[in-house]
């Protein structure tokens, strides 16, 4: 009984405030602005919205739309977007702590600025993504499609990119030590100057990605095809480590990695992961000013 009446007083409210935000027009002159959003309003309407610096604690927006919603500065606490659309959505400077955004859609979306510990972006859609300057350290993108995504001077330490489509996504000075390239496709995409050292690029597909000044200081490179990589020196190799059936450029060569999870350079350990979220905060099941 509870339940449904918070439920209703929510869908009341957002209702209303959706209204008022209509009848607003651009100026949104004498209408209170309602920035703080959570329960559950799954599948909401919420596209096209000026929600900027909005608050989402505790929330269940799962399959909600927000297709091209204004989102820049938002604050997203313990809340979960399975499945929603964020198409050419705008969340840069948005800052993150325990958000599910997995299966959802972020094609064209702006998420430069993005801050966050741990974000869950697994099996999502982000063609074409911008997320420059990110600092998302601890980020599940595994299975995502990243292909011609934007991610150059983003911080992406510990970062799960396994199974990852990056066709053409450009990493350049990116950090992305300790992450998992594993089984990930990343024709095309570019490296220069990015900091890959710790990184597991186990069975990688890195054909004509470009690894101009990139570093690879005690990365795994086992089973990775680099046959066509562009800017790859002995150096860099000489710092890594590969297998039999690492494929590189013609007259180049890298060490035996010795396995274990420390890829066979005595002295090295992976980076710290992250703390975990901190447990939900008390669902707040009403929209407020």
């Amino acid at each position: 009984m509870l339940r449904s009446t918070c439920l209703s007083a929510l869908g009341a409210a957002l209702a209303l405030f959706l209204a008022g935000h209509a009848l607003a027009g651009d100026s949104d002159k004498g209408v209170a602005r309602i920035v703080t959003f959570g329960g559950s309003c799954q599948g909401c309407a919420l596209s096209g919205r000026k929600l900027t610096s909005a608050t989402f604690t505790g929330g269940n927006f799962n399959k909600a739309s927000l297709v091209e919603t204004d989102l820049r500065g938002a604050s997203i606490t313990a809340t979960s977007f399975i499945g929603a659309d964020f198409s050419r959505a705008d969340l840069r400077s948005a800052s993150l702590f325990g958000v599910n955004f997995s299966q959802a859609i972020f094609t064209d979306a702006r998420l430069d600025g993005l801050e966050g510990a741990g974000p869950d972006f697994s099996d999502a859609q982000m063609k074409r993504a911008r997320l420059v300057s990110a600092d998302l350290i601890g980020a599940n993108f595994s299975r995502a499609e990243l292909s011609e995504a934007q991610l150059d001077g983003a911080q992406l330490i510990g970062s799960n990119f396994t199974d990852v489509d990056a066709q053409r996504a450009d990493f350049r000075s990116a950090d992305l030590t300790g992450s998992r390239l594993i089984r990930g496709k990343f024709q095309d995409a570019s490296f220069r100057g990015a900091t890959l050292d710790g990184a597991d690029l186990t069975h990688a597909e890195m054909i004509r990605s470009d690894f101009r000044g990139a570093s690879l200081e005690h990365t795994r490179l086992s089973g990775a095809d680099l046959s066509q990589a562009r800017g790859l020196d002995q150096d860099q190799l000489d710092e890594a480590c590969g297998d039999a059936t690492t494929r590189l450029p013609a007259g180049l060569a890298a060490k035996a990695c010795k396995g274990g999870p420390h890829f066979g350079f005595p002295g090295w350990r992976p980076p710290t992961p992250p703390a975990p979220p901190a447990p939900p905060l008390p669902v707040r099941r009403y929209l407020s000013e």
